[in-house]
């Protein structure tokens, strides 16, 4: 039986949304991350991206490069929402979906009646599908396995549909540079150019001998990958592993006071996150970077899993006396994980407290409705007296 895989992937998802809910921003360059100094791009809009701003980059330099852009806080309540619903879609037309982050995932189309005849048609009808729910474009790739699945998607961006078929693999791939084959960045592209390695196709051709003095243990994987072969298989549930927040600060903290601050907001963030996904976590992480870039973790796993803003701040409040504060303090960050279903997660004292269920639902609820930053805490060890 003939392997078929898609890869789904929104066109710039945060910035696409933004521009949906705000129609003065259609046509214009969008950017959506952090707005301190900061902060760096977590999504721009292809308006932005003609003037060279990308993911990942700084928000000084994306201000830089385009000060004219509309910049925005994202607003992960509304893209986690949108994400539901694609994610329904993609249900619709396979029992088998690997979701790789919020807006992307992997369909193991393979064998399912109707589609695997004309698959051309699928990919167009489930593009047609996603703009119907969420009026926003994506481009799909499909292809025999995951490596080229996923390299397809990303060849004809905004809008595309690019199918690479098992017989033609090698040839079609041979002629893109060898940084679209995941796991070679910059320095590793770098190294293979000095070689005389520039193609996909040119890497297929070396001996996986001699690309191990550059590749490392990879070697053998990438050199697969080059030749279009990958028997990865698509992982049909793929539940999530941990969620958190971190906070790189626009001044380095340095009171106890500026700290405290800190860790009460990331745990009140998280907590929201975790009530919206319907989980609760057993292990609570500490994460803290120091000024001079060094960081540590503090952990802490408890019996009873949790998901309020007060229960996950007095196990961070503990984890934080186990730290040195020696120096000051750039980033800091909370997450949970071992996670189970909320329905199962009890409070963590004897008693059930009402108060603090009524009170998360309240601040639940006026989140939702109007973004996450539209209230914040006071003071925690003032509520649970």
């Amino acid at each position: 039986m003939k392997r078929w895989i898609m890869h789904v992937d929104m066109d710039a998802f945060f910035a696409s949304v933004e521009q949906l809910d705000h129609p003065e921003y259609r046509g214009k360059p969008v950017i959506v991350g952090g707005q301190s100094e900061r902060g760096v791009v977590s999504t721009c809009s292809y308006e932005a991206r003609k003037f060279g701003v990308h993911s990942a980059m700084s928000m000084v330099e994306a201000h830089r490069r385009c000060p004219q852009a509309i910049f925005v806080q994202g607003r992960m309540a509304r893209y986690a929402e949108i994400s539901r619903t694609i994610m329904a879609v993609f249900r619709e037309f396979s029992p088998c979906i690997e979701q790789l982050s919020i807006d992307e995932a992997f369909l193991d189309m393979t064998g399912i009646v109707g589609v695997t005849e004309n698959i051309a048609k699928a990919g167009f009808t489930i593009k047609t599908r996603i703009k119907e729910k969420t009026g926003l474009t994506a481009s799909v790739g499909i292809a025999p396995n995951k490596f080229l699945a996923k390299l397809a998607s990303d060849l004809e961006k905004p809008d595309g549909l690019v199918i690479i078929r098992e017989e033609e693999a090698r040839v079609f791939i041979a002629p893109l540079p060898v940084r679209k084959i995941f796991g070679i960045g910059e320095k590793t592209e770098k190294g293979l150019l000095q070689l005389g390695i520039s193609t996909i196709g040119q890497l297929a051709d070396c001996d996986p001998k001699f690309l191990k003095k550059i590749l490392g243990n990879s070697a053998e994987t990438i050199h697969l990958l080059a030749q279009g072969k990958d028997n990865r298989a698509v992982e049909c549930v793929q539940e999530t592993k941990s969620i958190g927040k971190e906070t790189t600060f626009p001044a380095d903290l340095t009171t106890a006071g500026e700290r405290h601050s800190g860790l009460l907001d990331l745990c009140e963030q998280v907590g929201w996150r975790l009530r919206n996904n319907g989980v609760a976590g057993h292990t609570v992480t500490l994460k803290v970077k120091f000024a001079s870039f060094r960081t540590i973790t503090r952990s802490s796993t408890v019996e009873i899993p949790l998901n309020f803003d007060e229960e996950i701040f007095v196990v961070i409040s503990r984890l934080a006396e186990q730290v040195a504060w020696t120096e000051p303090v750039r980033l800091l960050g909370v997450s949970l994980s071992k996670l189970v279903p909320a329905a199962v997660a009890p409070l963590v004292g004897v008693e059930e407290d009402a108060a603090m269920r009524k009170r998360n639902a309240v601040l639940d609820s006026l989140k939702n409705r109007f973004g996450e930053n539209i209230i914040k805490r006071g003071n925690i060890e003032k509520e649970t007296r």
